[in-house]
This record gives C-alpha cells, structure tokens and sequence, in this order.
C-alpha cells in the first residue's frame, strides 16, 4: 500500500524522491497535482510538524520541525514522536496521545518544555490530530516561548508589589496553600542516597510543619503623615530588605529561602516552609526584630522604627490558610496589646478564651430575649441579731453551649458592646417583682429589700431614672425597698449627668450603695458630697478577721475607722465575704450594720429564699 495516499509521506527534495509516495495507475492528473501541492506545503510550512503512524512513529517531518529541535528533518524519520516532544512524561498526556493514535480521540493538544540540540530551552504547544482519509496523525509543534517569556513577565508583575519588590499577598497565599497540600516525608535519609542533596531532591527530610511570622510596624501611618508618603515608601523598601536578609540567614528548605512577602500596608509575612518547631520561629522573629530596631537611612533621613510580630508555628496537615492566618492576625493583635515591639507566640488557651468570650459576646443581646437569664439571691444579713434584712440579686447565665456562668464571665463583655443596658433592665424588673411577690406572700413578715448592681454604662446610656420610676411603679414596689448598687470607681468623682441621676434616685427614696468600697479611689471627703446611703466593704478587709490569734490588727483598726466615719455621716456599712462566726463576731462588735457571705448562705433560688422569710434568726 505505500503507493497509495495511505502510504508514508516523506517530504524530501523533490530532486531525490525518496519520500515522496508513489502514484498508482488510481491517481489522474489532478490528484497528482494536490498530492504535489500538499507535500510542498509540508516542507515549506512555517509551523513545524511531523506525519506520524499509528505505532507513533515519524515517517515524515518537514524543515521547520527540524529547525526548532536543532537537526535535520530527515534525522527525525523512523523516530518514536513522543520522545521527540516529551509525550511520555506523564501517565496523562501518554494515554490521551495513544488515544489519537488509536483513533479514539479526535485530536489532543498539551504545551511541553523541549531541549534544543544547542542546549536551550524552549516551550512548545503541541497538538496531535487524525488526518483525514488516513491512518496516520499530523503532530504539530507552535513555538511559544516568546508568549510564555511575556506571561512569566505579567504574572511576576500581577504576583509583586511594586514598592518593596517582595512577592504580594496574591503569591504569598498560593505559596501557603502549595505548601499545605504537600505531605510530610521521612525525616532520615536512606543508605542509598549518595548524598544529602540528592535525599532533598527526592523531597525527603520534610517535616511536614509550616511556619509564619507575621510582622506589623508600630507607627507607620504617623510617618506617611508626617514626612510623606514617598519617605514611607523608602521605608517599606528598607525594611523589606532587612526582612530577606533576616530569612535568608536563618537557612533554606528544599524549596529555597523562606517566602517573605508584603501583605498590604505596613504588614509583611515570613512564611517557614518544613520548619523543625517553635524555636525556629521565635529565634526569627527576635532577628527580625534586633534587625529593624536599627536605625534607617533614607535619603539623609534617619529613621527609628519598631514591629509587632505574631508568631505561629504548628504541623501542616489539618490546618488551612485560613486557620493560619487566623491565629497569625490573632497573635498579632496581642503583641500589639501587650505594649508594641515585641513578638507574642501563639497560645491555644488563650485563643479559646477569645474565642469564648467572641461567642458570649454575639449571642448575648438574644439571650436576653431567648430566657437564658436568671437570678439567685444572696441574703442580706443583721448582725446584731441574724435576721435576713434583705437580698442581692445575682444574675446568672444558662448557656446552651457554655453551661451556667457566673456573671464575672459576660457582665464586662456587656459593658464593653452596650447589651448591659438592655440586661440591667430586665435584672432591675426581675429583682422588683420578685421583692414584691414575696412581700405579697408574707404581708405580716417585714419586707425584704433588694440590691441590684447597676453599671455606670447603664446611667450614662439609658434613663436609669426613668427605667427606676417605672419598674417601680409597675411592679408596685416602695422604692426604700429596693438598693441600686455602683462600684465604688464609678460613684466617686462623679460629676454631671451619673451625679445628677443618682440624687434623682435617693430624692425618690431609692438608696444607694457603694459597692466594694475600699478598693477604689477611697475618697472619704467626696462621701458627704454624694447621694449614698450603704457603704460595701470589700472583702479583703474581711478576709483578715480570722480568730484573735491569726487577726490582721490593721484591717481591725481601719475598718473600724471606717464603720465609725459611716456612721457620723449617717450612711450604713455591709460587709461582704464573711465566711466565719470569728468575723462575724469581730465585725458586730466593731459596729459593722449587716453581713453577707458564706457564713449565712451562698446565692440560692428565689424559693429558697421565701423559705428563710419569718423563720429562725440565721447564725450571727
């Protein structure tokens, strides 16, 4: 059949004849002719290409093919096409090629990088096809390599930043999520290997731990504002520059140096590929910081900066880009906290603490309308004859998630973000109702008063004299039956809007405490300025009333003081934390008014408290 158009095709010199097909008796005139136009085509063609059979083999290749591997084109004929243009490198390309071979597939296209015979390289597209009316396939060969040169050119353009020339954040996260899909290797090289480099190449000795240090200048945006955004500019090249030198010298992985990259502004990343642990790390981070605290030269310029460093290391399997960065912008911010120019390594435990506090602080407003709260009521206790004069309400939270918490576990979160407004006003309508209801339960008992902590937050962000005359009203509680509690910090120097709603409230026979007096500013003139009418004595006064053996004398004599100063200025005094019936007893005879603590009972439910009402005087 080689006399027939399926026959080889062997473009040649025309001189020669050699491979050109041979013409039967079937072919007229005009055939000839086309077959004459065709070859000449082939061997004139620009574009390179080659006739392969279908066992993969070239039988003709023109000029152009063989120009751009470097050889002759008759040099290439009875060669296997895919050594020629690297078809069998991977599993994947081969079985596609060997699909249009086959006849199976239409045709196939992959881009590969050929060696030229002098040694150079270069990247080619290269398509196989079927050609039509023969069992053989047309390989053709585009050189692209100015179109990819171009591409590599763009691409390093897209992926740098042009200020510090330092890969931006678009490669930085590339390269991370490169380095998390791969697995770890064996850490020891094996006998086999000749050399240490050869083990690397082989992508063993990884540690399969990845590494980030991510570094924040402290001040940066006075220096744009003061000298300018060009000095700035000069500046972030600097310490760029300092940065590579630091990463450079602190070694390199299979992969080479340590990636540093700027993330946007005056933020930059080192990121540690197959790092050995934490002390790599933190030895960096302190390198870095040693490297920037001396001073720059810009231009004449001297410049002084500092960085926040936060620093986390851990293994790579199981972690995504976004938990690392995550815990990276974490430990950033408490470096920050912490005072600035320092690096903070990642802590779990503290993470979880933020992480819980962030999940109280988003599900608190709802709880409120959700029911979560509830109060428990502490007693408030005579000491002259162990009678329950009143109660504390304490508010308690019935998490879904966290189980009950204490309010020193979400009372500041509420301050900070502004729901212990809405909070306190359903602790302060609670608490009255409850009062109420127990005096309507025992009208022949004496009623009992209620204590209800108030925020200075609540006074400044809501009408807390409003919210007091209409809880009252409405619940029908007298107002000498109900004691608004303020820290002592936030009662003295008072001044304005907080003094003027507080006067409102005692001139409406509300009264008023200091709660954890002693602690604060302890300001004993500022007292008869103040609408107060209880003084709290903070525990750790308390705590030093032991037995007259272990008794602290100057917590006695100062508490005395101050029961005394109270008392001249018509004011009572509670103490709080008592625990045992040695304070109990120190504390009637210095003329302390009632107690609270562990001694008389701890916060119980409001039945339980019902159930102390007109029984027996309680331990004084």
């Amino acid at each position: 059949m080689s006399g027939t158009p399926e026959g080889p095709v062997h473009p040649e010199p025309a001189e020669t004849h050699t491979a050109e097909p041979a013409l039967t008796e079937r072919h007229t005139g005009r055939e000839e002719a086309e077959l004459r136009d065709y070859r000449a085509a082939f061997r004139v063609a620009r574009l390179a290409m080659a006739l392969v059979d279908r066992d993969g083999v070239v039988v003709a290749a023109n000029d152009s093919l063989g120009a751009l591997l470097g050889t002759e084109a008759g040099a290439l004929r009875e060669q296997a096409a895919a050594d020629l243009v690297d078809l069998a490198s991977d599993g994947r390309t081969w079985h596609a090629y060997r699909e249009v071979l086959r006849g199976r597939r239409s045709r196939f296209r992959c881009t590969r990088r050929l060696k030229h015979a002098d040694g150079r390289s270069l990247w080619a597209e290269v398509t196989v096809a079927p050609v039509p009316g023969d069992r053989r396939v047309l390989l053709s060969i585009a050189d692209i390599s100015d179109r990819r040169e171009l591409q590599a050119r763009l691409r390093h353009l897209q992926m740098h930043d042009p200020v510090t020339r330092l890969p931006n954040r678009a490669l930085f996260f590339e390269r991370l999520a490169a380095a998390l899909e791969e697995p770890a290797a064996p850490r020891e090289p094996h006998e086999s290997y000749e050399s240490y480099e050869s083990y690397e190449s082989y992508g063993y000795g990884r540690t399969g731990r990845i590494g980030l240090c991510y570094i924040d200048l402290d001040g940066f945006k006075a220096v744009n504002d003061t000298l300018g955004h060009r000095v700035g500019d000069r500046l972030l090249a600097a310490v760029a520059g300092r940065l590579t030198e630091c990463a450079d010298s602190d070694g390199y992985t299979r992969s080479g140096g340590h990636l540093v990259a700027r993330l946007g502004g005056d933020e930059f990343a080192i990121l540690v590929e197959d790092s050995t642990g934490t002390e790599q790390l933190t030895d960096l981070a302190r390198s870095v910081l040693d490297a920037l605290q001396e001073p720059f030269d810009l231009a004449g310029q001297r410049l002084s900066v500092s960085a926040s460093i936060g620093v986390v290391e851990r293994s790579g399997r199981g972690t995504t880009a976004t938990a690392l960065m995550q815990a990276a912008d974490t430990t950033l911010y408490w470096a920050k906290a912490d005072g600035k120019a320092r690096w903070t390594l990642f802590d779990p435990e503290r993470n979880a603490h933020r992480m819980t506090r962030q999940a109280l602080s988003s599900t608190l407003r709802p709880a409120v309308e959700d029911g979560e709260f509830a109060l428990e009521y502490q007693p408030l206790v005579d000491l002259a004859d162990g009678a329950v004069r009143g109660v504390e309400a304490l508010v308690r939270w019935h998490h879904p998630q966290f189980g009950p918490l204490p309010p020193n576990r979400f009372i500041g979160i509420a301050e900070e973000d502004g729901s212990i407004v809405e909070l306190g006003r359903w602790i302060l309508r609670t608490a009255c109702h409850q009062a109420r209801q127990w005096q309507k339960d025992h009208p022949r008992e004496r009623p009992l008063f209620v204590s209800v902590n108030v925020a200075v937050r609540q006074v400044w962000d809501s009408d807390l004299v409003a919210d007091v005359a209409g809880i009252l009203a409405e619940t029908g509680l007298a107002p000498h039956l109900l004691q608004l509690e303020l820290t002592e910090s936030a009662v003295m120097g008072s001044a304005g809007r907080p003094l003027q709603a507080l006067q409102a409230l005692s001139d409406m026979g509300v009264r008023i405490a200091i709660d954890d007096f002693g602690t604060g500013y302890s300001n004993l003139a500022y007292l008869s300025r103040l609408p107060v009418s209880v003084l709290k004595l903070d525990g750790s006064f308390v705590r030093g009333f032991q037995d007259e053996e272990h008794a602290n004398a100057a917590d006695e004599l100062i508490v005395e003081a101050l029961v005394r100063l109270a008392h001249r200025l018509g004011l009572t005094v509670t103490a709080e934390c008592v625990e045992t019936a040695g304070q109990a007893s120190r504390l009637r005879r210095i003329g302390c008014d009632t107690g609270q603590g562990w001694l008389y009972s701890r916060a119980v439910t409001p039945e339980r408290i019902a159930e102390l009402i007109g029984t027996e005087p309680l331990p004084a």
